[in-house]
């Protein structure tokens, strides 16, 4: 008869044996600035619409795919380069319309048309005047700053007076001796740039003097205001004649006590340009609505306690839209076809995991393209009017052979008492229930982003495999404040960011404890930007829940972050004094009892490092004791294989101060 000591022996070899028989990543497989990454992602196949023609661009040349069959239509080629044209030095944006490109020369804004003529639209461009980029930071969902009309006739173009917004002195430390590389930067409750927006006509630039055919929208005075798709408590669409500049009519209104987001533009239906659709969470929820250019609510598309996400296109002989919505569960995304007139939905995909959908230009079919938990990716041709599908392909596990941990997904209800939150977690691949792990808490719980979903390992990022390989549980929640999950939910963190969602993180942390193989002294967390704020928090406000945390870009005091974010989501330093006094790190840097490593960009135009640098010197009041490693010349984020050393220094830091020397 085995002892138990020999059983407990035999036990160790197995699981030895079993982690063997897998190959163990490094970081170069597994983080994306990796030398050997790119073999560890999920196939993708290069499959794209030509007008109404589905090609398959792995082949040379391109093969031509019947929607119907998937099958390769014999004999029938498209040369994918042959309609390929040099890109315009300085290019922003190229009309397939007109063939004209707008571009930028000197800072000043150029349009040329397809035989080769150039007409400059502006004079004064310059780092303080800036035209045809994004504007306001790129915080409300336009990263671009020309816009064409759909017959290529007329260009819309920021016009960005930055001139009276405060210079942030970044400095150049890879000179012989350091220079100043200032970023204009509004704060919160300071100064904010002024934007206008022009308007560029074709057929009215009779002259080539810079500015011929060039208008300005009336918008009145730019101060404090952003002609942009965003509004901190009152919005308004407005229509505007492009030949003068006036407004013609205001067509809607809309207000909140808190803040309006309405993130994207309408739509005009391609069969009815007096009609368009536009996005609205005036019902708690983000729904489509249909308007026409009079201003009349024609009725309300989408309704049901899910949000729409994505407005793809349309199919006009079906008169319908095909739309990607949450309905069908809130970690997954699913593609509908939606009857513009009935408003009947139909599901066009298989309803489980998260889809994305590309739209040919008939709107008759569409290149479905997705992830389930154990899916690592999958696509199909989907017929929009009959649900029929085609060219089902599925991926091949890449990580097969290799170390795979055990992903989880599950539920805990939110400090409200009636919310329900969703978790991951991913366990060590020869996880023993009858071991005490140590445990990391990953996080970001800001707005407009999300942890987990029912896409490939329920949305894991690589970095917690390579920490479950070595011995560690990980542990992700999205709280009340981040994305998809309806108006009140995200808004329950206004004027007091952090607050809330601390309060649910820890909710997981007390579900944590309640798992006789989470091992409560040796909690750590972790998170980046938003998530660096958060993990600051963490430790300073709950000193005894966490041993080691590793904050990343950290906002320390909303006070130091840009106007167009902070002030939408905490309204200004003047006009709420006591939630930038609550969730401000600094007051809180006395607090700090376990091990604290911060990392920063040293260039971060995103988060300055004057967060960290003040709460470094808080903290040196204070008498606490914080790590700090910065990147020369970085910003936000680590690029390319500076990546790898970041995560394997945070790695470390565990590794060092969470991580005993044996297991019990």
């Amino acid at each position: 008869m085995k002892t138990k000591l020999q059983l407990l022996t035999l036990l160790a070899i197995m699981a030895t044996g079993q982690l063997m028989a897998q190959k163990l990543f490094t970081l170069e497989e597994l983080n994306f600035g990796g030398k050997n990454a790119a073999q560890f992602y999920p196939e993708r196949w290069k499959l794209r619409w030509e007008g109404d023609k589905l090609v398959d661009a792995d082949k040379k040349p391109a093969s031509v795919i019947d929607c119907k069959t998937g099958n390769v239509v014999e004999g029938e080629t498209v040369d994918l380069d042959a309609n390929k044209r040099n890109r315009h030095e300085g290019e922003l944006e190229y009309c397939k319309a007109s063939g004209a490109v707008a571009f930028l020369r000197d800072n000043n804004l150029y349009v040329a048309t397809a035989d080769g003529t150039e007409h400059q639209l502006s004079a004064d461009g310059s780092r303080e005047i800036v035209y045809g980029q994004s504007v306001h930071r790129d915080e409300f969902g336009i990263y671009k700053g020309t816009f064409w009309s759909p017959d290529g006739q007329q260009l819309a173009f920021y016009r960005m007076d930055q001139s009276m917004v405060a210079d942030y002195p970044q400095v150049n430390t890879f000179e012989r001796e350091a220079t100043l590389a200032p970023d204009k930067y509004p704060m919160a409750g300071m100064t904010s740039h002024k934007v206008t927006v022009g308007i560029f006509s074709l057929q009215g630039a009779r002259s080539q003097e810079p500015g011929a055919g060039c208008i300005y929208l009336d918008l009145g005075d730019p101060t404090d205001r952003y002609f942009t798709n965003i509004a901190w408590d009152h919005t308004t669409l407005d229509a505007y004649d492009t030949t003068t500049g006036r407004k013609t009519k205001t067509l809607r209104e809309e207000s909140s006590d808190k803040y309006v987001e309405p993130l994207h533009p309408i739509t005009f239906l391609p069969w009815d340009d007096s009609k368009f659709i536009y996005r609205s969470r005036k019902d708690g929820y983000r729904h489509l609505y249909l308007m026409d250019t009079d201003g009349k609510e024609l009725g309300q598309l989408t309704s049901g306690k899910w949000e729409v996400k994505e407005l793809v296109g349309f199919c006009p002989a079906t008169k319908s839209a095909i739309i990607i919505t949450k309905e069908a569960g809130d970690l997954q995304r699913n593609i509908y076809r939606l009857d513009l007139k009935t408003k009947k939905r139909t599901l066009l995909d298989n309803g489980r995991g998260c889809h994305s959908a590309q739209l040919s230009a008939d709107g008759r079919y569409l290149i479905d393209t997705w992830q389930e938990p154990t899916v690592p990716r999958a696509c199909a041709v989907t017929d929009t009017k009959t649900g029929k599908q085609s060219l089902v392909r599925t991926a091949k596990d890449p990580w097969d052979g290799w170390y795979q941990p055990i992903f989880e997904q599950g539920t805990v209800l939110a400090a409200d008492g009636q919310t329900t939150l969703y978790w991951r977690m991913v366990k060590p691949m020869d996880f023993d229930p009858n071991r005490k792990y140590p445990t990391v808490v990953y996080v970001y719980g800001g707005p407009h982003a999300h942890n987990v979903e029912a896409s490939w390992h329920w949305g894991s990022r690589s970095w917690e495999t390579y920490m479950a390989q070595k011995g560690y549980i990980l542990f992700i929640l999205d709280n009340r404040g981040s994305e998809d999950r309806g108006r009140e939910f995200e808004q329950a963190t206004f004027r007091h960011l952090g607050q809330e969602e601390m309060k649910d993180q820890m909710q997981g942390v007390a579900y944590l404890k309640t798992l006789p193989y989470v091992d409560a002294d040796r909690l750590g967390v972790h998170g980046w930007s938003f998530g660096g704020f958060m993990t600051t928090s963490l430790m300073t406000t709950y000193p005894d829940a966490f041993k080691v945390g590793v904050a990343g870009g950290p906002v320390i005091d909303w006070k130091w972050y840009e106007v167009m974010y902070g002030e939408r989501y905490m309204d200004t330093p003047q006009q709420n004094p006591e939630g930038y006094e609550q969730t401000s790190c600094i007051n809180k840097a006395k607090n700090l009892k376990g091990k604290l490593q911060i990392i920063i960009g040293m260039n971060d135009p995103t988060c300055v490092p004057q967060h960290s640098l003040q709460f470094l010197n808080a903290c040196a009041e204070a008498g606490t004791q914080p790590d700090f490693f910065v990147y020369p010349g970085e910003g936000h984020n680590m690029a390319g294989h500076k990546s790898v050393h970041l995560h394997e220094r945070i790695t470390q830091y565990f590794e060092d101060y969470l991580k005993p020397l044996s297991n019990p």
